[in-house]
């Protein structure tokens, strides 16, 4: 078992090296062509009888525990604190309140046209309107930098990536134990304290931690102690806020880096030894994360569910409209608030691609819910068409506003 571990990840690595100059070429973001050479490796070998040893409930467990904390780290300490601080107020209300909003709009939709309360009732509408918000726009990010897009739009679209993968995550979390529970009645007041109190609180563990950090590290003059330090504080941020104190373990990891990179930006040297070290680990973790989740799509998902998908994706395009269009311009009256501009906010609209998070948390899903195999496939087809529709057109929009939102 361990053999074939280190033999896979050798074969990710190298594939990944291979893939990345072809993708360029093609103007294929390198993160969907992994996903897709995942997926033709994954059907090649099932069709020739070899089992890849990959399976639904171990993945969520790799992605979770192992890849995400280095993914939160690595773009929370390069993040620029300032900017995000200024933007604190659009970055909240696109990670709160809109994907609120677009879970109840895109569970009422999928909900009315699926026209099924036995097989796909409002619990279930509710836990895919949830995952299918989560957002992760890795694969846009070098297209954006490649492009000269402003610091300020990428920070929104980051900032909003890391914010919401901790909003939906606690969503889906509660939402999956209340669907466990068939006599639990759901209480707005309950689930909104318990929300705030797993939110919250992973944030008030990522501050102690990462407080801790602001102490040592000024006082370490070795670079490489510091990039030990680091990896220790964001898997303990994680490990102390998901384990011990079930709390956002997102949320712990993100304010740890921003803290973190705080206390390194003094020393250029150090800051410079620690960004270049977290790109490494952020480049195979993404890689993994990519290749991994592609292996696990299936082709029967998108033979049965077709017209499930089809309305996933009808859905998901629909509530970002709303929720970018219609309900973030709000934030452009609060004095002392940098407007966001239209085209900003139609970046940001086909800029919401779904990605291993949406994955991880609909393959996570208890097979002991009727409906879990329609909600996984409708979370795969979303993520394919946002990686393939949406990531390669990106291009067509930052050329229309290259103005507007370039640097």
């Amino acid at each position: 078992m361990v053999e074939q571990a280190v033999f896979f990840f050798i074969m990710v690595l190298l594939i990944a090296l291979a893939l990345e100059p072809i993708a360029d070429k093609l103007k294929l973001p390198f993160s969907s062509a992994l996903l897709l050479v995942g997926f033709l490796c994954s059907e090649i070998l099932v069709y020739h009888g070899i089992d890849t040893g990959i399976r639904w409930h171990n993945f969520d467990k790799i992605v979770f525990y192992y890849l995400i904390p280095i993914l939160i780290f690595e773009s929370a300490f390069n993040m620029n604190a300032g900017l995000f601080v200024k933007n604190l107020v659009p970055t909240l209300f696109l990670a709160i309140p809109i994907v609120l909003v677009s879970t109840l709009s895109t569970a009422a939709f999928l909900y009315v046209v699926m026209d099924d309360p036995v097989g796909f009732p409002w619990l279930a509408a509710l836990i895919a309107g949830a995952l299918l918000t989560a957002t992760d726009p890795v694969a846009v990010v070098a297209l954006f930098k490649k492009a000269g897009v402003s610091e300020r739009l990428l920070t929104l679209l980051d900032g909003e990536s890391l914010l919401n993968d901790a909003t939906v995550i606690v969503m889906v979390t509660l939402l999956i134990s209340a669907s466990l529970e068939s006599d639990l009645q759901i209480e707005f007041t309950g689930v909104l304290v318990e929300f705030c109190k797993i939110f919250f609180g992973g944030l008030v563990v990522g501050v102690l931690i990462g407080a801790v950090g602001l102490i040592i590290i000024p006082r370490v003059t070795q670079s490489h102690i510091c990039a030990v330090l680091s990896l220790i504080s964001a898997y303990l941020s994680f490990y102390c806020a998901e384990h011990l104190l079930h709390v956002s373990g997102i949320m712990s990891v993100l304010m740890c880096g921003l803290l973190l990179a705080h206390a390194t930006r003094k020393n250029q040297h150090q800051h410079q030894f620690m960004h270049q070290l977290w790109g490494f680990k952020s480049y195979i973790a993404n890689a993994l994360l990519f290749f991994i989740s592609g292996v696990t799509f299936q082709l029967t998902m998108f033979v049965d569910q077709w017209q499930a998908i089809l309305y996933g994706i009808v859905a998901i395009m629909i509530s970002r409209a709303v929720g970018v269009y219609l309900l973030l311009p709000t934030v452009n009256i609060i004095p002392k608030v940098p407007p966001v501009s239209l085209p900003y906010r139609s970046v940001l609209f086909w800029g919401g691609i779904r990605g291993p998070v949406t994955l991880a948390l609909a393959l996570s899903l208890p097979t002991e819910l009727p409906y879990w195999w329609t909600i996984q496939s409708i979370a795969y087809g979303v993520v394919f068409f946002t990686l393939f529709v949406n990531a390669p057109t990106m291009s067509i929009l930052l050329q229309r506003y290259r103005v507007q939102v370039a640097k």
